[in-house]
């Protein structure tokens, strides 16, 4: 008779030592609802003035008293505020305070919070997908994954755009100052676009997505901005936008999203100058899975799996890249497309900026 496999030994300090990390990991699951609440009642603009009580609070934000009160506990709890229990009150820090309340810092995160949230929302359709290898569509997501996705990436693109990431692309700057034709594929909300058209008057700017309700609200961004005179917004597809010559052609964290990307490379191509720069940029990670085991890549992993991936097998090919896809997949793609020029340009520890070119 065959010897039977021998059960593996149980290191007892190991296997408590992860429960309590799955602990910890359940409230920090909880607290993406808990910042996102904190973020919509107005919770953390009104700590930023001081130490309050959770009466203070509740009546700072004409909110019920035993929600305020344990809300206050848990972000006492998980780090985010300081509890001074001779006073009974608490602080936002003001380094908290500037990452929770100032959508000017770089640090600004309640969009990072409002996209995951809104993310997992969706999950029973995402566990349908998985079974049966179908997608869920952007189109299909909760507005929080919309909205917390122009806030987050639109921190990013204040604090890095203008400064960093055009100066880094080979005579892009020049061209746009003196009169450049653009067009931003898969702008969603615009807010790529609207930088760029208020730093650029004199250029140009075209916003493509095949998102019809965020080319409306893109429309909305810039009517209120005062920004239309060189700035409109079109529902087209990736593949599909018109309109040939453009100087600049720019996707914005959006190339892994789409089902075709190999087909919009080759129609970026058609519709490129033949002096024009096509500037992808794209989540930041390395080419091996090894390289991205961090905390920006965990994270990016987990909207890969729950958001990009799916909304990429909603589509037509469904390549399905996945967010960390890497440079040397995106040059396949790009290469694949028809371009011949490939540089990794500039990076931050979310982003990497790459010039593309005929």
């Amino acid at each position: 008779m065959a010897d039977l496999q021998q059960a593996p030994e149980i290191d007892i300090d190991k296997l408590m030592a992860f429960v309590f990390k799955a602990v910890d990991e359940v409230g920090a699951t909880l607290n993406t609802a808990l910042v996102v609440m904190g973020d919509k009642l107005g919770y953390y603009t009104a700590m930023a003035t001081g130490p309050v009580t959770p009466l203070q609070l509740a009546e700072a934000t004409d909110t019920a008293l035993p929600y305020a009160r344990e809300w206050l506990n848990a972000q006492a709890a998980g780090g985010y505020v300081e509890f001074d229990a001779e006073s009974g009150k608490y602080l936002l820090p003001p380094e908290h305070a500037a990452a929770l309340t100032d959508p000017g810092s770089p640090a600004y995160l309640p969009g990072f919070f409002q996209i995951a949230l809104g993310t997992t929302h969706d999950v029973d359709g995402v566990l349908a997908a998985a079974l049966n290898g179908s997608g869920l569509g952007w189109h299909e997501h909760h507005s929080d994954v919309h909205e917390g996705c122009e806030r987050f990436f639109r921190t990013m693109y204040n604090t890095h755009l203008l400064g960093q990431w055009l100066p880094a692309l080979d005579g892009v700057v020049e061209k746009l100052e003196s009169g450049a034709r653009v067009a931003d594929v898969g702008c969603g909300h615009g807010a790529s676009t609207l930088i760029m058209a208020k730093a650029f008057p004199r250029s140009t700017f075209i916003g493509f997505d095949y998102h019809d309700l965020s080319i409306q609200t893109a429309r909305k961004r810039a009517r209120e901005a005062g920004v239309e005179a060189n700035l409109g917004f079109e529902t087209a597809s990736a593949t599909g936008f018109p309109g040939t010559g453009f100087d600049l052609v720019t996707t914005f964290d959006a190339l892994h999203d789409m089902g075709d990307p190999v087909g919009a490379a080759s129609h970026v191509r058609q519709a490129i100058a033949e002096d024009g720069t096509w500037m992808v940029v794209e989540p930041m990670s390395g080419d091996t899975v090894a390289e991205n085991l961090n905390p920006v890549g965990r994270a990016y992993y987990g909207f890969s799996t729950l958001l990009c991936t799916p909304c990429s097998l909603a589509q037509e090919v469904g390549l399905a890249l996945g967010t960390q896809a890497g440079p040397a997949r995106i040059h396949d793609v790009v290469s694949t497309g028809g371009f011949t020029r490939f540089a990794s340009v500039s990076q931050t520890p979310f982003n990497r900026v790459l010039e593309v070119r005929p």
